[in-house]
């Protein structure tokens, strides 16, 4: 677990493991960079680690002032270490996780929205943030769509081996279709020229055969909210909360907004419900109904008074 070029043989095994296991190429890099932390703080291989020094790393995180969820990320690489490749069942079980605090997920009004799309800088920005926001996609799923994926008759879009290895299908409204159509005609063609029509990136990079990535596409989301005059700072994915929000708002059943989303657990879905402030500001309250009840049990009451019938 060196910072030398040399790969060690204790790393080069943890990566074994990791492509064994099909692990997301982003996952395998934050677990070594994970151990390579463990390592320095340790100041010799991690193989060797005590019980107590990874009791005393973990406060180590965590007095450092790093946030809960950095330091969960840290210790679940630590802990394939130990769990997978050093099979050290004694270390893994002294890892323990932080729950993290459960926030509201930030969302914007329809109004906000519609600025965001009107104003976007340009054709390319205005047609990605549009698909973020009209079909729900996270950022990667934007920038990874191929023209393939893109079905105009069934009025459909394929999302292919997303997060958790998941494909689903999501609607393809007609605005978006417009849009990717006169995309589709002002596209550079340089990069993938060599290719068949259906494996063309609808978003192409600057690099041979590669998608625009999301650090670019985050990019002109700020610049489109700033355009848009937003007074609070929201990420790129708050048009993925919100799509599901308004959603909800309009009454459409939370298990097809799961399905959208791609979400594996009804529970994950049904906390936009805490958001969605066109059913909140519905409910009524039980205050407006303490009333109502006491006329009724009044007019009860004047009927057990009246005389039996003869």
């Amino acid at each position: 677990m060196s910072d030398t070029n040399t790969v060690s043989p204790l790393r080069q095994r943890m990566i074994e493991d990791m492509a064994a296991r099909k692990l997301n190429p982003h996952t395998q890099r934050g677990h070594i960079y994970s151990c390579k932390r463990f390592a320095a703080w340790l100041k010799r291989s991690p193989d060797t680690a005590t019980p107590d020094e990874v009791r005393r790393f973990q406060l180590h995180l965590v007095e450092s002032g790093m946030s809960i969820c950095n330091r969960n990320r840290i210790m679940t690489g630590v802990r394939f270490l130990f769990r997978v490749t050093l099979r050290r069942h004694d270390l893994a079980a002294e890892v323990w996780h932080i729950k993290e605090p459960e926030r509201l997920p930030p969302v914007l009004c329809p109004e906000e929205v519609k600025r965001v799309l009107t104003v976007a800088t340009s054709l390319k920005a205005r047609a990605m943030l549009t698909l973020a926001y009209g079909c729900g996609l996270r950022a990667g799923e934007v920038v990874r769509l191929r023209a393939g994926d893109v079905d105009s008759e069934q009025k459909i879009i394929r999302i292919v081996q997303s997060k958790g290895r998941k494909d689903r299908h999501v609607m393809l409204p007609a605005e978006v279709l417009k849009l990717l159509r006169q995309w589709w005609k002002a596209r550079p063609t340089a990069y993938d020229a060599d290719l068949a029509p259906e494996h063309h990136w609808l978003f192409p990079g600057r690099r041979d055969h590669q998608p625009l990535t999301t650090r670019q596409f985050s990019r002109l989301f700020k610049e489109a909210a700033k355009a848009a005059g937003l007074r609070k700072t929201v990420p790129l994915h708050s048009l993925r909360h919100s799509f599901a929000t308004h959603l909800l708002e309009r009454g459409e059943d939370i298990r097809v907004i799961q399905a959208l989303l791609g979400h594996s657990k009804p529970e994950t879905t049904a906390r936009y419900s805490r958001v969605a402030t066109a059913l909140i500001a519905k409910i009524e309250s039980p205050l407006e109904g303490l009333s109502a009840p006491r006329r009724r049990r009044a007019k009860r009451d004047r009927d057990s008074e009246k005389p039996p019938a003869p």
